[in-house]
């Protein structure tokens, strides 16, 4: 087996959990603080904040390029230099309070945060076995959440504490993860992967039903990752550093549930899996557009953390039905699918939005009965030739004795 030479810290699944913490670092600093920063100090209105948060999608639909970077470099340098650009990205947020300035800023922040998701997505899925990369998916996304009860607890204590200024925490938050970036560089090794990945842009009419459902995916999630939060501060009122207190409430939870996660996918498959986010997500999504209760919405806000958390079921469905040489290309493909959508609906929900907020939690329940339904379409042990019910799977022949 490839890489099984390296032990201890230099192993793979380890460079992985460091670089997840260290996204997850700058991700948190960002995120727990860009609706009060965008509100209190660039004057950003709902519509405002859509087309910012259109733009940070941009990136995400150009990951298709990622393919192209595999001609001149490997993925796990492309995972080092994109941690080193999204914690370049957050430290300069903070510099540069108006329109065009966050605008920048986020963009440089998205091309980081995109590309070393896609590397390190499709690194996972290469560096494990189809029945582990469940659990070592749920190891990343738990580390993820550790550094981001760290970077949350700081951004916490820095705004009430010690009173600092936006800029100075963005700062300190991404100059961490810019460390992070180096000293991976220069501690861990280079790594094999399993297979010669392809270097061409494609799309396979049997990998349909993954394409479709990560579309409907990269939609939805931007009602979530835009317009909950933005509730949070617009409707409620909640200062940073209370938002702070809730997202550190969030990741707390999801680092102890996200590895039971993994195991919940590998014990009762991808289908059932996403069946129970779905049905999650309908119910979350009806309430949002009701709720009038501060301590209710932040109920659902957590609730909905943690249902978005088991979408790595449909990263591991697509492990099971891919050709091992499509990983890879593939990981760059769907994350630009899964910003088609994402790249519209911030900015035109965002006028949506000042008519009536209630109508773009009740398109995201929308969204969410359409992948409900089109889940079902995954068979009960997805392989390469059994990718939906509708599929003829053709018998492996039986290992020699």
């Amino acid at each position: 087996m490839l890489n099984e030479h390296l032990t201890g810290w230099r192993r793979p699944e380890v460079l992985l959990l460091v670089m997840a913490a260290a996204w997850g670092l700058s991700v948190a600093v960002w995120m727990s603080l860009i609706n009060n920063f965008a509100v209190e100090r660039a004057a950003f209105d709902g519509a405002d904040m859509g087309v910012l948060q259109s733009a940070r999608e941009v990136p995400g639909f150009l990951a298709f390029t990622f393919v192209a970077l595999l001609i001149f470099m490997r993925e796990q340098t492309i995972a080092v230099i994109s941690l080193l650009l999204l914690g370049a990205g957050v430290v300069a947020t903070g510099f540069f309070p108006n329109f065009l300035g966050l605008m920048v800023t986020t963009i440089i922040m998205s091309v980081g945060f995109h590309y070393h998701e896609t590397a390190t997505q499709s690194l996972a899925l290469q560096w494990s076995s189809r029945d582990q990369a469940p659990v070592l998916l749920g190891r990343m996304l738990s580390a993820t959440s550790v550094a981001s009860i760290v970077a949350f607890g700081l951004v916490w204590a820095g705004l009430e504490l010690l009173e600092l200024d936006f800029a100075i925490i963005y700062a300190v938050g991404g100059g961490a993860t810019v460390a992070a970036a180096i000293l991976v560089h220069k501690l861990f090794p280079r790594m094999a992967v399993d297979n010669d990945q392809r270097r061409e842009l494609f799309l396979r009419r049997r990998y349909w039903l993954f394409y479709v459902l990560t579309f409907i995916n990269g939609a939805r999630r931007q009602i979530f990752v835009v317009f909950a939060a933005f509730l949070m501060v617009e409707k409620f009122g909640l200062s940073a550093a209370n938002l702070t207190l809730l997202l550190l409430v969030n990741h707390i939870i999801n680092t102890f549930l996200a590895p039971k996660i993994g195991q919940f996918i590998m014990r009762f498959g991808e289908r059932r899996a996403m069946t129970l986010e779905y049905v999650g997500l309908i119910g979350v999504f009806i309430a949002y557009a009701l709720v009038e209760n501060v301590w209710i919405a932040g109920g659902l806000y957590i609730l909905d953390h943690i249902f978005f958390s088991m979408a790595i079921a449909l990263h591991t469905y697509f492990g099971k039905i891919a050709d091992p040489r499509d990983i890879a290309p593939t990981a760059g493909i769907s994350f630009s699918i899964n910003h088609i959508a994402a790249v519209i609906i911030p900015a035109a929900f965002g006028l949506i939005w000042l008519v009536n907020p209630a109508a773009v939690f009740y398109a995201g329940a929308g969204m969410a009965v359409v992948s409900l339904l089109l889940s079902q379409l995954i068979p009960r042990n997805p392989d390469q030739g059994n990718e939906t019910v509708w599929s003829n799977p053709v018998p492996r022949p039986a290992a020699a004795e």
